[in-house]
């Protein structure tokens, strides 16, 4: 069953790109383990939960929001991994690291759509993810290159570019607030 987004809003930035957040769900600090949500469109494929910005919605908020809805967990939100640039499907998405606090037994996607959840190894989740959603694949390969979990919400990422697929970023991001916080 695909989902229905009645009166839903695309918010764009000023080059015509669909501004889109998500977060890499992780078990605990170790940030060896994320989890994945089934996809809306094919049930039978592993997503990244995350979604369109509303307006006048932070990036850090709809991180948050995205995956409460699709993933049925809270947590603590950490870093800003970075933004990645998406020119095929012309979006943006800023991808932080939350860890997971809080897991819902039913969830708004769970009830309305059938979506599951299930937690894989980095190492997995690259792999599964790389058939058929291989940006998705790059937000964890960028992880594991460049991000310690001892740094959890305190590091600013400097992207280094690996090939012509890596993400496109824009001026280096503001550190991430802790879920709670206002993200000005």
């Amino acid at each position: 069953m695909m989902k229905f987004k009645p009166n839903q809003t695309r918010t764009y930035d000023g080059e015509g790109f669909k501004k889109r957040a998500a977060c890499l769900c992780f078990k605990n600090e170790r940030e060896d383990e994320v989890l994945l949500v089934s996809s809306s469109r094919h049930p039978d494929q592993w997503i990244v939960p995350g979604g369109g910005m509303e307006p006048e919605e932070d990036p850090c908020g709809a991180a948050v929001r995205e995956v409460f809805e699709e993933a049925g967990v809270k947590g603590k939100l950490g870093r800003l991994l970075g933004v990645f640039e998406n020119q095929d499907r012309k979006n943006r998405t800023y991808v932080y690291v939350l860890t997971v606090t809080e897991t819902l037994e039913d969830w708004e996607d769970s009830v309305n759509i059938g979506r599951k959840r299930e937690w894989f190894t980095v190492e997995e989740a690259i792999k599964v993810l790389q058939s058929h959603k291989p940006f998705h694949a790059e937000y964890l390969q960028r992880l594991r290159l460049n991000c310690s979990p001892s740094s959890n919400g305190n590091s600013l990422l400097t992207p280094i570019p690996t090939s012509d697929i890596a993400p496109r970023y824009n001026n280096p991001p503001p550190p991430a607030p802790v879920l709670g916080t206002s993200c000005r």
